[in-house]
């Protein structure tokens, strides 16, 4: 009998026994890899990592975490870098894993409460995922072979940071042709103006780009031909950073969301991505991905929710009226439903992962789209029981429980409400109608038939 792989132990043996075959002999020495290095160095140091960043106003938005540091430096030297980067999309820069294996890594890797807008987040998991992973990936598939040199080479060593400029206050950012920023070609220059906000990463002293979207062909007939990327230095004269955006009371120090304001900013030519009117294309070739990582790692944090409840409803010195808290009401009960969760989530989004691995993005929309509204929904229901298991405690910075929710509540907006995924994937459903019903013709006619060879008189039912 062999031995289970490591992994087992974070997820499902039968969802690892599903996949295990489609595994490469590197994927698996890659995972192992990780669990002993998540275990071992990154666990460990959570809580210092918290006590490095300052509670100062001022100091937290300066602050690069020292532990976060040395665990790059050891991150670099086991090989777990830049997972995120598959070497059969970006087959320069990126590692050979696909995105079904990249789905193990990131539900493990964001376990122990690493969640979107944790102080850890980009910080712990930053040691292996590195950067704002996602837009690294528009210049490692988009940049032109200068723009790499000079931006995606320093953000993949982790020497530099970079932030996505898209969303804009006072517009429903939401449908992004709605997008206001002004980006207009000025002789050899590019000049944007706008006014953004919620820029994830802006906040950092250590980020050195600014990826803009913005509107450069108000005037074209397609909607979707009318916007455009650039890569702003994030030192550019006319950039003033004007606050820090809290999300649900929380201000993710020193990455932040921020509100920025680009005055008559001017770049070369040459910082323009892919093309003019390139930038739904550029987008959309992010955010497809991007939006089934946020998913496997909602799948993560929802795990260690689970386990949190676990030890704390099994705690003897937890006990009231001389149970354990697990004997009272439907405690066990609550424990079954949310593991359920989380298997048909991570059902759902195994799928989706070897779907965009078989067919690319493109040809994995509804399962993304499905992924994107269900998982969150799913995850926050598990942190919610856990929450409710500790009572107030679980409402307080003792444990991670409430940022857990806040950030999960959160992607139920983040890279598209659940609303705009919810009519997309019902529109694609309703383009099914018509063969459905030439389906039933076709099937009454052959009914009919049968009635009639059998000497049957068919009957209105």
């Amino acid at each position: 009998m062999s031995v289970p792989h490591p992994i087992v132990q974070y997820t499902s043996s039968a969802s690892w026994a599903m996949v295990e075959d489609k595994f490469s002999p590197f994927a698996k020495e890659t995972l192992a890899n990780l669990v002993d290095f998540f275990e071992n160095e990154i666990a460990p140091a959570r809580k210092l990592a918290h006590v490095q960043l300052p509670t100062d106003p001022i100091k937290r938005w300066q602050t690069v975490v020292p532990v976060i540091e040395e665990l790059k430096v050891k991150a670099k030297k086991r090989g777990l870098w830049n997972l995120f980067l598959s070497k059969a999309h970006y087959p320069e820069y990126g590692v050979p894993l696909t995105n079904l294996e990249v789905c193990f890594i990131d539900m493990r890797l964001w376990l122990s409460c690493l969640a979107e807008g944790d102080i850890l987040r980009h910080r712990l998991s930053t040691a292996l995922r590195q950067t704002r992973a996602t837009w690294a990936k528009v210049l490692a598939k988009y940049g032109t072979p200068e723009q790499q040199k000079k931006w995606l080479i320093p953000l993949l060593n982790g020497e530099i940071r970079s932030a996505f400029s898209m969303t804009e206050k006072g517009v429903a950012s939401s449908d992004a042709t709605n997008i206001r920023t002004s980006i207009r070609r000025e002789g050899n220059e590019i000049v944007i103006n706008g006014h953004k906000w919620y820029i994830s990463g802006a906040g950092d002293p250590r980020t050195k780009l600014h990826i803009v979207m913005g509107k450069s062909d108000p005037g074209n007939k397609s909607a979707y031909n009318q916007q455009s990327v650039v890569l702003v230095p994030a030192d550019a004269p006319g950039i003033t950073v004007v606050r820090p955006m809290t999300v649900m009371g929380y201000d993710d120090a020193p990455e932040g969301h921020c509100e920025v304001i680009y005055d008559n900013v001017r770049v070369p030519l040459g910082n323009l991505v892919l093309g003019w009117g390139k930038g739904f294309e550029i987008i959309q070739g992010r955010l497809g991905p991007g939006r089934i990582h946020h998913c496997m790692r909602s799948i993560g944090v929802a795990s260690e929710a689970l386990d949190t409840m676990l030890r704390r409803v099994t705690d003897p010195s937890r006990k009231t009226f001389g149970k354990y808290l697990y004997e009272h009401g439907s405690v066990i009960a609550e424990i079954a439903q949310s593991r359920a969760e989380i298997e048909s989530a991570r059902m759902l989004v195994l799928s989706a992962a070897l779907q965009i691995d078989t067919y690319q993005a493109k040809g994995a929309l509804k399962e993304i789209g499905i992924a994107k509204f269900v998982v969150p929904s799913l995850a926050l229901a598990v942190v919610d029981r856990a929450m409710q298991a500790f009572g107030a405690e679980g409402l307080s910075q003792d444990q991670h429980l409430a940022e857990m929710w806040s950030n999960l509540r959160t992607l139920r907006i983040a890279d598209g409400p659940d609303a705009v995924h919810l009519q997309q994937v019902g529109q694609r459903e309703l383009k099914r109608a018509p063969e459905l019903h030439k389906q039933a013709a076709t099937r009454a006619k052959m009914e009919d038939a049968l009635f009639t060879k059998a000497g049957i008189k068919k009957a209105h039912l």
